[in-house]
């Protein structure tokens, strides 16, 4: 069996896909941290109040939640991108 070569198109493009995927299962994570971030900030305007735990502990409560709620999503968009991966893999062979 001889070593196969992969060349710069495809070492590319799973570089791309791998980004692609990265930002396709951390956005919107990020974007519920945002929001409620976003409305703790507000509130602590409006009341003027500047807890410190205020805005940690909610934001904490949040995205753990959205966690348990998004791992699906996050699993099968990850499985998809390694079975794209395995099936480059076994092409080079």
């Amino acid at each position: 069996m001889g070593v196969a070569a992969v060349s710069e198109v495809e070492a590319l493009d799973v570089a791309r896909e791998s980004i692609t995927t990265l930002l396709t299962m951390s956005l919107p994570i990020m974007a519920i941290a945002l929001g409620v971030g976003l409305i703790i900030a507000l509130f602590q305007a409006l009341t003027q109040l500047q807890e410190m735990t205020l805005v940690f502990v909610p934001k904490i409560i949040v995205v753990f939640a959205s966690l348990l709620l998004l791992l699906p999503f996050m699993l099968a968009t990850l499985s998809a991108f390694f079975v794209g991966v395995a099936d480059k893999i076994i092409a080079l062979s």
